[in-house]
């Protein structure tokens, strides 16, 4: 890097009325900005009471535009650039590329008491500050040399093939299943698992699902069951979908059946589909489950039906997460891609791809195809 970044290091006094000056405004101090929730208004209008309330719509729209855990994730990345930014005498606005590059390059290589990250999240640190920088009308342009060339560098350096969380099989889920007790807590987790593998879910689509339309404000989907099967649509993260789950080959491993007893024994019929229980777990609440439920779930159901028992208990439950339900149905379907593809609601067959752990390695031969 040839230039001088343009956020020159400042005696650390002087940060906080610098950062205010180089803006013009004390509403683009980013310590004092909301989580991903920052408007940028003009000064006659900030502040003046006129358009308080479009301004709070505005900000909730703002932080609707992306899920809520990468609006928590993001907001932990700009906080965290802040304060470097102090910790150097520097400011975090306006962006300088320079100045981000060098962030990078300790985020890759470890300073003091902080371990190097991961390229994968050094990669969700620098979208976060774009995100943040959009937000506050600065662009981040990240094709600059002074950051392209540095993250090329990490890449090449410290980049490590993806970790994938192992596929739950047809005979894992139902293992898993079986470990469950037969109270109305266990009839709960039974259709949380059959369903959540059945349709491909995420967890946070699990447990936002309501019984029906606009149940309550917030709602992810809602559900039909039919003759056939159950019809599930999914305000997801890649827009609304439908997803069918049909019916399964016996009462004990369909998930529909599963859904239907959880919602008869729980009484419900507004609200919520999955929501907590009673201690004595007899009585369901109102409460809705968070989805960190079902990643205890799975690992818990896991560990009791002796999945991969060959490893250390702490090794083994590592490597199941939610998105083991998803990969195990990719992974399992024996049916043309497009309709995994669909389910899962991936935007291109390359992402499907990736979660069918296995499924047609060695289907096509081309060794012997090209005459070996």
């Amino acid at each position: 890097m040839s230039q001088t970044p343009r956020n020159t290091p400042r005696e650390a006094g002087n940060s906080r009325s610098t950062s205010q000056d180089a803006t013009g405004e004390n509403e683009f101090d980013t310590r004092d900005a909301p989580d991903g929730a920052s408007i940028a208004l003009p000064a006659h209008v900030a502040g003046s009471g006129i358009l308080d309330r479009l301004i709070d719509t505005a900000r909730d729209y703002a932080k609707a535009s992306t899920a809520e855990n990468t609006n928590r994730a993001y907001a932990a990345d700009w906080k965290h650039f802040a304060r470097w930014c102090r910790r150097k005498g520097a400011e975090p606005l306006p962006p300088a590329p320079e100045l981000i590059g060098l962030y990078l390059a300790d985020l890759a290589s470890g300073s003091g008491p902080s371990p190097a990250l991961l390229v994968s999240t050094i990669e969700r640190r620098l979208s976060g500050l774009a995100w943040h920088y959009a937000q506050r009308g600065f662009a981040l342009d990240r094709k600059n040399r002074h950051i392209a060339t540095v993250l090329a560098g990490i890449r090449r350096k410290h980049a490590r093939p993806p970790v994938q969380k192992e596929a739950i099989l047809p005979e894992d889920i139902l293992t898993m299943v079986a470990t469950l007790p037969h109270d109305l807590r266990g009839l709960r987790d039974r259709a949380i698992l059959l369903l959540g593998f059945a349709g491909g879910l995420r967890r946070s689509e699990i447990v936002s699902l309501d019984v029906g339309k606009d149940d309550t404000p917030d709602s992810g989907g809602w559900i039909e069951i039919l003759d056939d099967g159950a019809v599930l649509t999914l305000n997801a993260k890649t827009g609304w979908r439908e997803v069918e789950i049909g019916r399964g080959s016996t009462d004990q491993t369909c998930p529909v059946h599963a859904l239907e007893q959880w919602l008869h024994f729980a009484k419900i019929d507004f609200g919520p589909v999955f929501v907590r229980t009673s201690r004595d777990g007899k009585r369901a609440l109102e409460v809705r489950l968070s989805d960190k439920h079902v990643a205890r779930l799975i690992k818990r159901t896991v560990r009791d039906a002796g999945l991969r028992a060959d490893l250390p208990e702490k090794d083994r439950l590592a490597l199941f997460s939610g998105h083991s339900l998803r990969a195990g149905l990719a992974s399992s379907a024996e049916v043309d891609e497009r309709y995994v593809q669909k389910q899962l609601g991936h935007a291109s067959a390359e992402m499907t791809r990736r979660y069918q752990r296995r499924r047609d390695r060695f289907r096509v031969n081309l060794t012997k195809a090209a005459g070996l």
